[in-house]
Parts: C-alpha cells; sequence; structure tokens
C-alpha cells in the first residue's frame, strides 16, 4: 500500500506524441518517441508499443506520461517521460486514453 503523499508525489501528464522513430538499438522493439507536455516542454522517451501501434497511428495520440522520473538511458538514447499503459500479462502494451481532449501538459489526479 502506498499513501496519498506517495501517489501526489507522481507527477503524470498528458501530452501529445509528436513524432515515432524506429530504435533498432534497443534490445526489444521500441520506438523512439517525442511528447509535447505544453508547459514542461518535449521530452523524449522509448516505448516498447510497436507490436499494436505503427507509428503512423502514433502520431497526434494523446497519452499520460509520467514527467518526473529520472531520466533513463536505453542504448544510448535518454528516455524523460515514461509513457503509461496496460500491460496484460504476456500480452503488448496497449496505451491508456483519455474520454475528452484535454490541454497538453494538463496534471493527472
Amino acid at each position: 500500500m502506498i499513501t496519498v503523499s506517495d501517489f501526489k508525489a507522481l507527477d503524470i501528464r498528458v501530452g501529445r506524441i509528436l513524432s515515432a522513430d524506429d530504435f533498432p538499438e534497443a534490445k526489444t522493439s521500441a520506438y523512439k518517441i517525442i511528447v509535447d507536455l505544453g508547459p514542461l516542454g518535449k521530452k523524449q522517451s522509448s516505448a516498447q508499443i510497436t507490436d499494436l501501434y505503427s507509428k503512423e497511428d502514433l502520431l497526434g495520440r494523446k497519452v499520460l506520461c509520467v514527467a518526473n522520473l529520472p531520466p533513463l538511458k536505453v542504448a544510448g538514447f535518454k528516455s524523460e517521460v515514461l509513457i503509461l499503459g496496460a500491460c496484460p500479462e504476456g500480452e503488448p502494451v496497449v496505451l491508456l486514453k483519455l474520454d475528452d481532449d484535454v490541454p497538453e501538459g494538463t496534471r493527472i489526479s
């Protein structure tokens, strides 16, 4: 169990995918993604979502991102945000989505 304070420490934001490129250097099939987080700026992420999503399908898509994790180096690429998805056991990652359009950078609470 975590506390409400623990949860509030996570900075989860709405972002919009600006670009998605192949990431052949990654050990597991992934994309290099640039996400617009509004006032937080543009951030990059490595995302293992190639099974269900083409690069073209991702362009302009709104996603939820954890914006306050330390950057992680993935095959020499600096991943600055974690794009959230549901991970059914043994199945591909399914991105979370919003019911309504909200501005980039909106904080999730």
